[in-house]
């Protein structure tokens, strides 16, 4: 089966669902001319699909592998990663001060999402690394920025961020890595870190890592926490590599998917290391790690999910089975459950799509005007954009791997592989629960204005789409009021567990409107067209979901904590 990235569509939204045009008025980013975007989305695509794309399945079938030491990459990965670093497309939105594009996160998004549905084994490098360019480009000193960030860039090194520690999973502030003052501008580093994608490997000359660990008399907790740069060899000043440092690969997991990826066991043993921002300053330095890669993990479930159902389709439309079609004899694309499940993936797909590229679109406004309310819609938006992203991603691989029926259950499809791929998705860079508490507990400490904001930016949207649609904008307008008195009472609820219970319905609903937003937005551009037609589905069949999510928000706590862990336990 042949990927092929969904470069018409990120081409679409640039052009009708983002006021791309107020974005390229900014003096950051006037040079991100629409000539440019087509251009940088389509040489994406070309790489994705020619270069990347056949590289998904040697890295299922032959994965990395831990070698006396040495971490060997599956089949044509070095070189697939060399073609992704010398485009430039580590470096697309990062400093041109230091080799970067300097160019908006939209176009970044887009270029990721293309690669991890092309193979997401791979795209887990360079997304790692630009995570750690944009963390060093906030807090890193100027020595740092200056030896590192060109080599992070270029993609001569590579980037890691350290957090999770075998007692301390998303409790990060239970970590016990250590770091010790040596008396020359270091630091020794001591510790066990796991889960740590790309913690080693044989594509790049250098592994840079971000460690969190602890300085002697710092508080207990997250508070207490240090940021701190400790690279697999020592470079010297002027660039080039040094002494191995006290960095060691313990093991490679042995994972339910992404087998090309290497997500390492590693040790630190009086490492030497850098800090990174303040002392007891690394949960804020990691935090912008972080949010870069929520974004990005979202849009790995969502690239994920467009290959997942151009595999579906393409199956559907080929294989023959059951008497379909006007003359009994068509594909089983022709049946209407069939039909129904690839309208709902493709759905689903612009929709989560959508809403990830509207939060880059606010980190965009954001750094281009400092407006502080477009950095309050970015926060927002992260946390739906993460985990309706990855939630899309796994629903959607699961129906493709429906519609390919017992096929799908055979290996030699390539079907089941998108499910074990996207899986963790969910998971890592904080579980989809956790987005959800953060969206209802700290992105609502403002009383819920930046979401009262977005809310009156969507009914006025829908107005403009009412005179075409009337019937479909008054669904979308009622349910989004119904988000609104939602949100009103969550913010009225003053004990933490109240929201909690309700989080994740809350933010599905939530990602549901937007989606439905969007969708309309999309058929006032689209008339006549299959964007109208797709968006009259998801609001028609899709969006009623809202409904029973936003009971299930409000019910509270006290019915979910009458049931006691020992009669869950009976």
């Amino acid at each position: 089966m042949t990927y092929r990235a969904a470069v018409n569509e990120f081409s679409f939204m640039i052009d009708h669902l983002l006021d791309t045009g107020a974005l390229r008025k900014t003096a950051r980013f006037e040079d991100a001319t629409a000539d440019l975007t087509a251009a940088i989305l389509g040489e994406a695509g070309k790489l994705s699909d020619g270069v990347i794309a056949p590289l998904q399945r040697p890295g299922d079938l032959h994965p990395a592998r831990l070698e006396n030491g040495i971490v060997r990459t599956s089949p044509g990965f070095a070189e697939g990663f060399k073609a992704i670093a010398e485009g430039g497309w580590i470096g697309i939105s990062a400093n041109p001060e230091y080799g970067g594009m300097g160019l908006p996160m939209i176009l970044n998004y887009s270029v990721n999402e293309m690669m991890s549905g092309a193979c997401l084994s791979l795209q887990l490098a360079p997304l790692m690394s630009q995570g750690q360019i944009e963390a060093l480009e906030h807090h890193g000193s100027d020595a740092l920025k200056a030896l590192y960030l060109p080599k992070l860039i270029s993609g001569e090194w590579t980037g890691t961020m350290n957090l999770t520690e075998p007692q301390a999973g998303s409790d990060v502030g239970a970590l016990k890595s250590k770091a010790v003052d040596n008396g020359d501008g270091t630091f020794a580093v001591t510790g066990q870190k796991i889960y740590i994608s790309w913690g080693d490997h044989d594509v790049a000359e250098n592994v840079c890592h971000l460690v969190l660990a602890r300085l002697p008399g710092a508080p207990a907790g997250t508070k207490g926490i240090s940021l701190f740069l400790v690279p697999k060899f020592i470079p010297n000043e002027d660039g080039t590599l040094g002494a191995r440092n006290g960095v060691s690969t313990v093991s490679l997991e042995h994972k339910m998917g992404l087998h090309g990826s290497p997500t390492a066991v590693m040790q630190y043993d009086n490492a030497t290391g850098w800090l990174v921002g303040p002392e007891q300053g690394g949960m804020a330095a990691m935090f912008t790690m972080m949010n870069n890669a929520r974004l990005g993990v979202g849009g790995q479930g969502i690239g994920v999910a467009e290959a997942a159902y151009q595999h579906a389709l393409a199956y559907a439309r080929d294989r023959k089975q059951g008497r379909a079609g006007a003359d009994g004899k068509g594909s089983i694309i022709d049946h209407a459950d069939v039909h129904r499940m690839l309208a709902g993936m493709k759905a689903d797909i612009f929709a989560a799509r959508s809403i990830a590229i509207s939060c880059a679109y606010a980190l965009d406004m954001s750094h281009a005007t400092g407006d502080p309310a477009w950095a309050a819609r970015a926060a927002l938006l992260t946390p739906i954009a993460k985990a309706f992203g990855t939630d899309t991603g796994i629903a959607v691989c699961e129906t493709a791997l429906q519609v390919h029926g017992g096929m799908g259950f055979v290996e030699e499809t390539g079907a089941a592989q998108f499910s074990r791929d996207v899986r963790v998705t969910a998971i890592y860079e904080g579980t989809n629960g956790i987005q959800a508490m953060d969206l209802v507990a700290r992105k609502m400490m403002d009383g819920g204005e930046a979401a009262a904001l977005l809310f009156d930016e969507m009914e006025a949207d829908i107005e403009i789409a009412r005179p075409h649609f009337p019937n479909m904008a008054d669904s979308v307008w009622q349910a989004c009021e119904s988000m609104r008195e939602a949100t009103e009472w969550l913010v009225s609820q003053d004990e933490l567990r109240t929201r909690f219970a309700g989080a994740v319905p809350y933010l599905r609903a939530f990602a549901r409107i937007i989606g439905a937003h969007m969708h309309l937005k999309a058929a006032v551009a689209d008339l006549g067209g299959p964007r109208e037609k797709l968006a009259r589905f998801y609001i028609q069949r899709m969006l009623p979901e809202h409904m029973g999510l936003l009971a299930h928000a409000q019910a509270g706590d006290a019915d979910l904590f009458a049931i006691t862990a020992e009669e869950l336990a009976s």
